[in-house]
């Protein structure tokens, strides 16, 4: 099922949302106010069994303030849990609802039913192997990628590192580039205010390809925003070649390397990355 063209564009420019737990309410405006790209209310892992109906009962009633000034966006609980079927009910009755967050994507099947069931589109989050070895037809069926890298490594019982995950991560990415979507979002950092740890993860997810990153509170926003950022010598190589070849000579050097399409590719992708920061 083919989604909105100006919806689906909306979820791929999405780079820092930000989780609130979905039994919150009261955090909800919060969240909006805190500056992040969208919000993700969760129903899945932030919400305890027991307050998971009521927290889908009162969705509608509490987002609806938000969801014309905000990207608002519900993670669901899993398929095959009791509140699956619930979630999507509520969200499929939610309108201007930006789209759906689902854990432990495994299959094509399990992002189009989703969409079949709410009309949104759906951003796949990989937390599994299965996952992760499906992930071409999973980013074939939805609109963007993201990466549950601490219950992927938890599924394997492999150390949440970014060495150790680095593999996954380059999967994912291929994945999204061949389904011509925009780079996956990645998993956490859950040092809540150890912004070098934050800036760290952020430059690595851009080295590895990743064009995003889940957010957990809002202390996370800014240093990650300086993260994704390129730096500032970054953008002045990438000023450089592209002033060099606006005469439209086939090779120039910059710096004593050479520049051909590659390399000019390479200076848009970062000035395009630092006005994403800007704005």
């Amino acid at each position: 099922m083919t989604h909105p063209n100006e919806t689906a564009a909306g979820i791929g420019r999405i780079t820092l949302p930000l989780f609130v737990p979905g039994d919150r309410p009261e955090r909800f405006a919060k969240a909006v106010a805190a500056g992040a790209d969208a919000v993700i209310v969760d129903l899945e892992d932030a919400v305890a069994p027991a307050a998971k109906e009521a927290a889908c009962a009162g969705l509608a009633e509490a987002l609806a303030p938000l969801l014309r000034p905000a990207s608002m966006l519900v993670r669901v609980n899993a398929g095959g849990t009791p509140w699956h079927a619930a979630d999507l009910a509520a969200c499929a009755g939610i309108a201007g609802l930006a789209g759906i967050v689902l854990p432990k994507a495994e299959t094509a099947g399990d992002c189009v039913r989703v969409t079949d069931a709410t009309g949104l589109p759906v951003i796949a989050l990989i937390e599994s192997a299965r996952g992760l070895a499906n992930a071409g037809e999973v980013a074939g069926a939805s609109t963007r990628l993201a990466f549950g890298s601490i219950d992927f490594a938890a599924d394997l019982g492999m150390a949440h590192a970014r060495e150790v995950l680095r593999p996954a991560r380059f999967a994912l990415a291929l994945a999204a580039r061949l389904a011509g979507q925009a780079g996956p979002i990645d998993g956490v950092t859950t040092a809540l205010k150890d912004e070098e740890a934050i800036i760290g993860d952020c430059r690595h997810a851009v080295d590895m390809g990743f064009a995003g990153k889940l957010i957990i509170h809002p202390a996370q926003i800014a240093p990650a925003r300086r993260g994704f950022a390129p730096s500032e010598a970054e953008c002045e190589w990438a000023q450089r070649v592209l002033a060099a070849v606006e005469g439209g000579a086939a090779a120039v050097a910059v710096d004593g390397a050479m520049v051909d399409a590659p390399v000019i590719a390479r200076a848009r992708q970062i000035l395009a990355r630092a006005g994403s920061a800007a704005g």
